[in-house]
């Protein structure tokens, strides 16, 4: 097996994913929706819930409210009757219309690009909050789905068994020009091509230098 070299893994793993949509966050920056706050909204919405749901659920709640002024304008029911293929749609329309308060009443209705503050919102975590401002604001922070953390582990990159783990060994190792992408490229790598189960090997771009950790089958 060749050794492990991230920067030519990243650009194979450019070209692998192009047929396939990117991930949601990514897809919605894309076309338009690109601010903070949506884009801190549409992460809430994805937990849980295929990228295929929340991708429409998210411009449908766009089109009616992508501020936090406008979203107050709406009830907590109107909110979750748009959400509604959203997974835990009672809970999330409730947090997303707290959230909206939170930035009008505290921050003049402007969500500030301070991840200290996306954190204090009762939900987000630092997957959301990491992905929100890579995405919007261009920060350099790590998002760590399980596909991320997959596929890395899988690489023989890094050797953790949580998420949470993964970001931080990814922090040491994974040069920061790559923070944000990592995620917008490992999604739909993880989903169409480094599966959970029998992931696709024989095809895969990397498998010259992938030490396949823990793949005991695949296609």
């Amino acid at each position: 097996m060749a050794s492990f070299e991230i920067d030519a893994a990243i650009a194979a793993v450019r070209v692998a994913v192009q047929p396939f949509p990117p991930a949601a966050m990514f897809a919605l920056a894309d076309a338009g929706y690109a601010s903070l706050f949506e884009q801190l909204i549409a992460c809430i919405l994805s937990i849980r819930t295929y990228d295929e749901v929340s991708l429409p659920v998210s411009r449908r709640l766009f089109a009616h409210a992508n501020t936090p002024a406008t979203m107050l304008q709406l009830s907590v029911t109107e909110i979750q009757e748009l959400i509604q293929e959203s997974t835990y749609a009672d809970r999330k329309a409730v947090q997303i219309r707290a959230i909206a308060q939170q930035i009008v009443d505290d921050y003049d209705g402007e969500l500030p690009a301070d991840v200290n503050v996306l954190l204090s919102f009762n939900g987000v975590g630092p997957k959301c909050a990491h992905l929100a401002l890579g995405v919007a604001c261009q920060q350099p922070y790590i998002s760590v789905d399980i596909h991320v953390h997959r596929v890395t582990n899988r690489w023989g990159y890094v050797q953790t068994k949580t998420p949470e783990k993964t970001t931080l060994a990814l922090e040491h190792k994974l040069p920061q020009h790559y923070w944000i992408e990592i995620n917008r490229l490992l999604v739909p790598f993880g989903k169409h091509i480094c599966t959970g189960t029998l992931p696709h090997c024989s095809t895969c771009p990397l498998l010259k230098m992938c030490a396949q950790v823990g793949v005991e089958q695949h296609r």
